[in-house]
């Protein structure tokens, strides 16, 4: 018997010891059943990069960590947070806040040594808090297992006295993806704006930032090929990236190999400045929550990557109904390019939510409001891009016992709520309460707070009933006479993934 006859008659003996296992184990010969729903499991691993949150040297930074407890998540489990630090080289980085173009350039490549973590958290349910001052505080990059990982949520929160950008900065620390749009942004002569870039992996990503105008695509070839180093952070200064100022930008980030976290950071010489955190993605209806009661002026701006136009309605979903602005009733965005909006006061002393449907045939739009509080002398700004709803939950971190605003709007069809105020970082006792939201109407709420509360706390929505829910958190605070205010959206957190039903297939041992 020769050895090819040997070798076919030994892998006839594996199939049939392979038949016969699944024959005994396998489903019934008489067909499956019907299909069972994938069950809601809890993630498991999850990822947030934060960006280096200012380069001023009287700036202070609160950095906060929360995990809702969450059934069924493993009962071990961790979360950390190292610095990224590691310099990529890359030529068009330059140090935000420093001046226009100026800055203080790359170092010679060396890596800096990673600083002790802003925070540590314990536990699921108890946020964790952590304090840092000045310039020199790097992106951070965290990963959540196990009973961590579920709904993990981090926002860095700074406060910046004097100078370009002054006022109250926010920015949630996001998953790293591998498309982000940013309608808002601006090259303006008084406008200092980086888009920030982090890889958390540990292998380099390339990336290419677009950016468009009100008369199309920036041509711009710096933006090409921006190799983002494993661990590492790179801010990029718009304006190096288009020839001519720009009132109105649209950024697209688009990875072409990796993934990155993305954020900008868009500071004014006069009107302070904030994060403007990435756009859901485009749709042809998008909802705008929690614009101020007291905004002093409201400005759209809305992008299509469409080739063809989009015609959309402008409503105001009001404490009592969805109402048309006077003289805004539509707006029209032609096809690539990025248009503007003065909306004034369109709230007029009332909590408010944009919601923007299409007029005809639907076509995908990103949009984002920038909004500017106070007079002139002690202005400052803000922006809430288009978000996703809370199709279960949602959480926002760093709250205190004053200064945070809670908006939910219901544009469809009413919903019911519940909010909790979880305990404080540093003790206190967690409470809930449970809201109705009308369809068509926005609500703010005066957060409840816990029993007790040392520290800050995290919010967490949950939606029990109804139709979809969409929301943001506001902040603020004022710091040696400055006042300064932050709006972060709060779209589903994730926490939860679906694992469809697997059975055993004999028919794969046929193909």
């Amino acid at each position: 018997m020769n050895r090819t006859t040997l070798s076919l008659i030994a892998g006839v003996t594996a199939l049939a010891a392979v038949t016969g296992f699944a024959a005994v184990n396998g489903p019934d010969a008489a067909g499956a059943g019907p299909v069972k729903a994938a069950a809601q499991l809890p993630v498991e691993r999850t990822t947030l990069v934060c960006p280096a949150p200012s380069s001023s040297d009287i700036a202070d930074t609160s950095y906060t960590s929360f995990t809702p407890v969450t059934k069924g998540a493993d009962s071990a489990g961790k979360a950390q947070l190292q610095a990224a630090t590691e310099e990529s080289g890359t030529a068009t980085g330059s140090t935000p806040g420093a001046g226009k173009g100026k800055g203080k350039g790359k170092t010679d490549g060396a890596k800096k040594k990673a600083p002790k973590p802003v925070l540590d958290p314990k536990a699921p349910g108890t946020p964790a808090s952590g304090d840092t001052s000045g310039a020199d505080a790097p992106a951070l990059i965290g990963t959540a297992e196990g009973r961590f990982a579920p709904g993990w949520t981090m926002q860095a929160t700074t406060q910046v006295a004097a100078g370009t950008g002054r006022g109250l900065l926010g920015v949630d620390c996001t998953a790293p993806d591998t498309e982000f749009w940013f309608p808002g942004a601006s090259t303006a002569a008084d406008r200092s704006d980086y888009v920030h870039l982090t890889n958390p992996d540990d292998s380099a990503a390339v990336v290419d930032i677009e950016l468009y105008g009100k008369d199309g695509a920036v041509k711009s070839t710096v933006g090409e090929g921006i190799t983002v180093a494993p661990h590492s952070s790179e801010p990029i200064l718009l304006s190096t990236l288009a020839d001519t100022p720009q009132q109105d930008l649209t950024v697209h980030v688009i990875v072409r190999s990796g993934r990155v976290g993305a954020a900008v950071q868009a500071l004014d010489d006069k009107l302070g400045g904030d994060w403007l955190a990435a756009s859901t993605d485009p749709a042809g209806s998008l909802v705008l929550p929690g614009i101020p009661k007291d905004a002093t002026s409201v400005r759209l701006i809305a992008f299509t990557p469409a080739d063809s136009d989009a015609d959309l309605k402008v409503r105001l979903a009001s404490p009592s109904g969805l109402i048309t602005p006077a003289g805004h009733e539509t707006v029209h965005i032609k096809g690539g390019m990025t248009t503007a909006v003065d909306l004034g006061d369109v709230t007029r002393g009332e909590a408010g939510s944009l919601v923007l449907t299409p007029s005809s045939q639907s076509v995908p739009v990103v949009a984002a409001v920038r909004v500017v509080r106070g007079r002139s002398g002690s202005q400052e700004t803000a922006f809430i891009p288009a978000t996703a709803p809370v199709e279960t939950r949602a959480t926002s971190t760093g709250n205190s016992a004053k200064g945070a605003t809670l908006s939910l709007t219901a544009p469809t069809a009413t919903a019911e709520v519940r909010v909790t105020a979880s305990a404080g970082s540093g003790g206190g006792t967690a409470v809930s309460k449970t809201y109705t939201i009308k369809a068509g109407t926005t609500q703010d709420i005066a957060p409840p707070v816990p029993s007790g509360l040392k520290g800050t706390y995290a919010l967490t929505v949950e939606r029990l009933s109804g139709g979809p829910v969409y929301g943001s958190r506001t902040l603020t605070a004022t710091k040696e006479g400055v006042p300064g205010f932050t709006v972060q959206n709060l779209p589903d957190d994730r926490g939860t993934v679906a694992v469809p039903q697997a059975d055993q297939d004999l028919s794969i041992l046929q193909r």
